[in-house]
């Protein structure tokens, strides 16, 4: 398997690398930000992003200075930083300190060293006969940048509206989309053909072409498309609910292509860009690994306008990125039974941080989860007014499991656990039925939910070997008169999870075992 990311660990400090939050650490005055790393996917000729975890003890730190060669080159009150104005192809050691209240730092810090990228070619899309006056179509003027493309090379789209079909990218290139350009995709269903090998909900199945595709889907898992970066300060956009209603009628729900689709990709970018109007899901990735998207701005209305999701992949790592949809937010995703029982690729390792949700369903694991979901790592996002707020979801006839989940340090509205969806529920069920455990919700501010009402809902299935089983709910405030359900769960333990009012929640817990209230 390669490397997903660069790091370098302590000597004598056992570290479980950076989606793992609970790493030994040496005590420190003060204590220092571990598991510093850099995706791999991020670098570029002239920008380098770190990421790392808080400290063990981490409530005296306010924030955090990054060190290049041991200069302080910025500040950071997330656990991310992107490094900008590099010169290519040179080597960096990069150091983070932990800042604490009183402006002390660390004595110490986590040291990593990278290279930035060669400078490669650009391959203007002007020059191969576009045109952004927003009625010309451009698809085979850009295709054309894009096979013209040399390894490491750029194709750049400027200021100005460039109306095309579907294009398809390549391994080892940029596609730079500049500060007042938009990429439009077209309303003609005639631009996206011939159909793809895809899979939506579930389903391996032909679809229309993706508006931006990179990769051939291939269940084997073998990666063929590698060392990609969609990037830039401008905007993406697809036809929207015109566009999803013109697919509806010509293929039916599951016939659509999405705004941005890798199939089988490794080591995939996608940063800075606005994202809107998608026909259906914004970005969805399959069976790829290493995937790095950060500030990004999505928005897109109507059913099935999920923003981002990774499906049976690996080593997500998802930050700064602001979302509103009329669907899910982020949906993490493994295949729907049967096939995803057969196929059997998990989603493992996504780290989902400091991203604001606004609008939407949920920020969501499932409910196409029959491959496996497993250690999702949730801090400091902002989850704003979504209809079931965190979600995990399944059906009796998904099979599959969703393990190791950690949400911390976030304001929320409502959580819910739901085993009965009732939606997309088609397909011969899963021998066994799926189960849910090991999850951790911590530090979570619930109080600007609405009081009186149900806000945390968890459920398992009524078989006692199918329960729900140990979730940890510890320091969560909700508003006064707020309710909690528990049912078919085993081992579930609320550690000071109160009301405004310092008053406990009103509990309903029912056909369950080992549930504490301490």
């Amino acid at each position: 398997m390669l490397t997903p990311i660069r790091s370098v660990a302590k000597a004598g400090v056992a570290c479980l690398m950076l989606f793992y939050p609970f790493c030994f650490v040496i005590a420190q005055q003060i204590p220092i930000s571990r598991n510093l790393v850099i995706p791999e996917a991020s670098i570029t000729a002239n920008s380098v992003t770190l990421l790392w975890d808080k400290p063990d003890n981490y409530e005296n730190i306010i924030g955090y200075q990054i060190f290049k060669d041991g200069v302080l080159v910025g500040k950071s009150a997330k656990t991310n930083y992107t490094v900008q104005n590099l010169p290519a192809g040179k080597t960096y050691t990069f150091t983070v300190k932990a800042e604490d209240k009183a402006g002390k730092l660390s004595k110490t810090g986590n040291k990593v060293v990278c290279k930035t990228k060669p400078e490669g070619k650009t391959f203007n899309i002007l020059d191969f006969g576009a045109k952004g006056d927003g009625e010309t179509k451009n698809t085979t003027a850009i295709q054309k940048a894009i096979n013209a493309c040399t390894p490491g090379g750029t194709v750049y789209i400027p200021n100005g509206t460039f109306l095309s079909g579907a294009i398809y990218l390549k391994s080892n290139m940029t596609l730079y989309i500049a500060e007042g350009g938009t990429l439009k995709g077209s309303t003609d269903t005639l631009d996206y053909l011939p159909l793809q090998l895809n899979r939506f909900e579930g389903w391996e199945l032909k679809t229309y072409a993706s508006f931006i595709t990179a990769g051939t889907l291939d269940r084997s898992g073998k990666y063929n498309v590698e060392n990609l970066s969609i990037q830039g300060k401008g905007t993406i956009s697809g036809g929207g609910l015109k566009f999803r209603d013109i697919m509806l009628k010509a293929r039916g729900k599951r016939g659509r292509g999405r705004l941005i689709c890798i199939m089988n990709g490794n080591n995939i970018d996608v940063q800075g860009l606005n994202i809107e109007q998608s026909p259906c899901w914004n970005i969805h990735y399959i069976y790829s690994a290493n995937v790095t998207l950060h500030d990004l701005n999505i928005t897109s209305y109507g059913a099935n306008a999920d923003g981002i999701d990774p499906d049976s992949s690996t080593d997500s790592y998802i930050f700064n990125c602001t979302i509103a949809t009329d669907d899910d937010c982020i949906a993490i995703k493994s295949g729907k039974n049967p096939e995803g029982n057969i196929v059997n690729k998990p989603t493992e390792r996504v780290r989902i941080t400091d991203c604001t949700f606004t609008r939407g369903a949920a920020l969501a694991i499932g409910s196409e989860m029959s491959g496996g979901v497993s250690d999702v790592f949730i801090q400091d996002c902002k989850i704003g007014n979504l209809k079931n707020g965190f979600q995990v979801k399944t059906t009796k006839d998904r099979g599959g499991y969703v393990k190791n989940i950690v949400m911390r340090d976030c304001s929320i509205l409502k959580i819910t656990m739901v085993t009965n969806v009732n939606y997309n529920n088609d397909g011969a069920a899963a021998p066994e039925l799926a189960w849910f455990k090991d999850i951790e919700l911590s530090n979570l501010d619930m109080s600007n939910a609405k009081s009186g009402e149900t806000l945390i809902d968890i459920n398992g299935f009524p078989d006692e070997q199918h329960y729900t089983l140990n979730v940890l709910l510890k320091d969560i405030r909700l508003p006064q008169g707020a309710k909690i359900n528990v049912k078919n769960c085993d081992g579930v333990s609320f550690n000071n999870v109160l009301c405004a009012d310092n008053a406990k929640p009103v509990y309903n817990i029912t056909e369950s075992k080992a549930v504490k209230n301490e």
